[in-house]
């Protein structure tokens, strides 16, 4: 009897879909609700709204509601009317919780998360058609509302199933939003969004191979977005042994992403490198992790995704100033090949570092990515570098989930950034660079290890990130870039695009300088 040859088994990679649409550019422009279909009325009000608040009140609602919505005095406020749903906004002034204001609530993120919120009520309601109302508002506001809503649209699993925006009803704004508004909160919504959507992918189909080629097809940048890859064997001629370790065990080989983004008129600033974590899903190599401690690691390359979101919002808003975006992608894999303990590696800027815990990856794929940053000439020359990582779990316990940990050599730049957090709600609190810390990290056989003792974890990796950014002015964002459950403007647990907000913030403030 003949044998019959089995057939091989081949790998299907499942199509890659970006496509995420904004509701709010759907909006039409100073339109009020048709008589036909079910209607929901959203007043945003600012000012004073005493008097606005209460015209409403007795236009919408029926008889006997009447007398006790004019006495609320609560910032939401929602009720069946006449017509319809009604939900009027109008927030109040709040007090400073200290902190130099740096912590308190601004009004473009009271915005985005009221907004965003409303979202999931809109739904529920399957209306034909919601009309918005924004009377006496600041830009801020108008564009946490607007941005909020989007943020809100986005769910994972129902954009997987290709029903972004099923469920949504015809949406137009009464009152004219200026279009450039509305344009802008598109973009930077689109960028978070695309920030979150990265990170809830699976690692079965985002690695470092399909980020670095599918995935940056997909966005279709613009024509000055310039694309360069170096593989694994241009890391080995760069000297990028750091990088090269990690991903080293890996079935898809470790890359570097450079996006340079130059504008078409030519501007006077001197670009700002973003340098992102990528690392794409980290078992922790064979310092291996506990399952427990596994379970979120597709969210490891959280840096890299922020940094290819605001990539892609460069490249759609035209941002008049240069760009350098660096991603620094591998997979901490578990494999013969697979660094190891104890192992000694020479970075591309010539240190050598001992390899005390490969579950101290992160730090090392960036060293080398920030050195490629950081040694650019000419007109390449960064002005700032800034990176960010889901670096370590003890920014985590010492700051919680909302608030990244900055590190910075320079207090100009910090001072900035933690600024931008606060505008944007997308908050970070400045560390101390502590330099006696360092002994930490002392080897006896190389200039460094990895790793080092137990307490103060986040400064030490903050401290090994500095010896590889020269004189440059430098700033490293620890961030969660993670929700845990579904709050304000997120539907459900997942990525939440941290710190895109910010970054977008900080690069529109550097132009009005």
């Amino acid at each position: 009897m003949a044998k019959t040859k089995a057939p091989s088994a081949k790998k299907t990679t499942p199509k890659i879909n970006l496509d995420i649409s904004s509701w709010v550019s759907s909006f039409e422009q100073g339109k009020k609700a048709s008589a036909k279909g079910q209607t929901g009325q959203i007043y945003f009000l600012g000012g004073d709204t005493t008097k606005r608040f209460q015209e409403i009140v007795k236009s919408q609602s029926l008889k006997w509601q009447k007398e006790a919505l004019t006495k609320s005095e609560k910032e939401f406020v929602y009720f069946i009317g006449q017509d319809g749903p009604v939900w009027l906004l109008k927030p109040k002034a709040k007090n400073s919780v200290g902190h130099g204001g740096l912590l308190d609530e601004h009004s473009y993120t009271w915005a985005r998360d009221q907004f965003g919120s409303l979202v999931g009520q809109i739904k529920a309601h399957q209306l034909d058609q919601v009309v918005f109302h924004f009377e006496s508002l600041e830009k801020e506001q108008e564009l946490g509302a607007l941005i909020g809503l989007d943020l809100g649209v986005y769910n994972f699993k129902v954009h997987q199933a290709g029903k972004h925006m099923d469920g949504l009803p015809k949406g137009s704004l009464a009152t004219k939003v200026d279009k450039k508004v509305i344009a802008d909160a598109s973009q930077r919504a689109l960028a978070i969004n695309l920030a979150r959507h990265f990170v809830n992918l699976p690692p079965n189909i985002i690695n470092p191979s399909s980020m670095s080629t599918e995935f940056i097809k997909e966005l279709k940048l613009s024509k000055n977005s310039k694309v360069t890859v170096w593989n694994a064997a241009k890391l080995a001629q760069e000297g990028m042994g750091l990088h090269l370790a990690v991903g080293a065990g890996a079935e898809f080989p470790p890359c570097l992403v450079h996006i340079s983004y130059r504008p078409t008129k030519k501007s006077s600033l001197k670009p700002v490198a973003l340098v992102g974590k990528g690392i794409t899903f980290d078992t922790g190599g064979l310092d291996i992790k506990p399952s427990s401690a596994m379970r979120l690691m597709k969210k490891d390359m959280g840096g890299a995704a922020s940094v290819l979101a605001l990539a892609k919002w460069a490249s759609d808003s035209q941002y008049p100033a240069p760009l350098d975006f660096y991603l620094a992608l591998a997979e901490n894999a578990v494999d013969g090949k697979s660094f190891r303990p104890s192992d000694i590696i020479t970075a591309r800027n010539g240190i050598k570092v001992e390899i005390d815990n490969t579950d101290a990856e992160g730090r090392l794929v960036l060293a080398d990515a920030l050195d490629v940053a950081c040694t650019q000439k000419g007109a390449d020359e960064p002005s700032h570098v800034i990176n960010v990582a889901t670096l370590t779990g003890a920014i985590k316990v010492g700051l919680g989930v909302d608030i990244a940990g900055l590190f910075s050599n320079d207090d100009e730049l910090a001072q900035e950034l933690t600024q931008s957090g606060q505008r944007s709600g997308d908050l970070n609190w400045r560390m101390p660079l502590y330099e006696k810390y360092i002994s930490d990290l002392s080897s006896p056989f190389a200039d460094y290890k990895n790793s080092g003792g137990g307490f103060g974890g986040a400064i030490t990796a903050a401290l090994f990130l500095q010896r590889f950014v020269g004189a440059k002015k430098w700033a490293h964002l620890d961030v969660y870039s993670w929700t845990d459950k579904a709050q304000g403007v997120y539907s459900a647990a997942g990525g939440n695009g941290q710190p895109v907000q910010c970054l977008i913030d900080f690069l529109t403030q550097r132009l009005e300088k």
